[in-house]
């Protein structure tokens, strides 16, 4: 059975929805994802707070109840972390906020996210690559699996090193530009310094 999804069939299932509406099952599967959860009991409730630095709209509040997303959550949640320069919105892995709500958990750092980056557009993507960010062609911002964070108050190594040890995803550290990129991609890590 394949359980990965592309942008067409995420578009379908529609923007606010989309979060709610796929078990949890499906994304653990994903051959080409690690396959890190969330252990929670069927009480559970997750919470996450992060604002887009960009735009200065925030999410603060629950995201999921023991194994199910809220649909409400990610309507918000697609919104803050859309492409601010184009304005396009698109469905967030519900997995790369399960790698936030670990990282506040394992982390001393209580301060809100601070996020650079979450859905990146094609277009968005391509003028980066262009100006010399560090940018990959296939990035997986392309299909709302990644997210540029960091934390006001927080060293960003410290940040970088709970990262690597959930062993969730895909693992940048970027420290001249002071964030860590996470990613529900394979397991993996990298360093990218701007080069001289």
């Amino acid at each position: 059975m394949t359980t990965g999804f592309n942008r067409r069939e995420i578009l379908q299932a529609g923007l606010a929805g989309f979060a709610g509406i796929v078990p949890l099952s499906l994304f653990a599967a994903d051959a080409h994802a690690s396959t890190f959860q969330v252990n929670s009991s069927p009480t559970d409730i997750c919470k996450i707070s992060f604002h887009n630095q960009h735009t200065g709209e925030s999410f603060n509040g629950a995201y999921r109840v023991g194994h199910k997303y809220i649909p409400d959550a990610f309507e918000q949640i697609n919104t803050v972390l859309r492409d601010f320069r184009t304005h396009e919105i698109f469905p967030i892995d519900p997995r790369a906020i399960d790698i936030l709500y670990m990282i506040n958990r394992k982390s001393s750092a209580r301060n809100s996210f601070e996020v650079l980056s979450g859905y990146r557009s094609p277009k968005t993507n391509e003028m980066l690559r262009r100006v010399g960010h560090g940018v990959a062609k296939n990035s997986l911002h392309l299909t709302g699996q990644a997210i540029d964070i960091r934390v006001p108050g927080y060293s960003t190594r410290r940040l970088h090193d709970v990262a690597i040890d959930l062993h969730a995803g895909g693992v940048g550290y970027y420290p001249v530009s002071n964030f860590v990129h996470i990613d529900t991609g394979k397991v993996r890590s990298w360093q990218w310094s701007q080069p001289s």
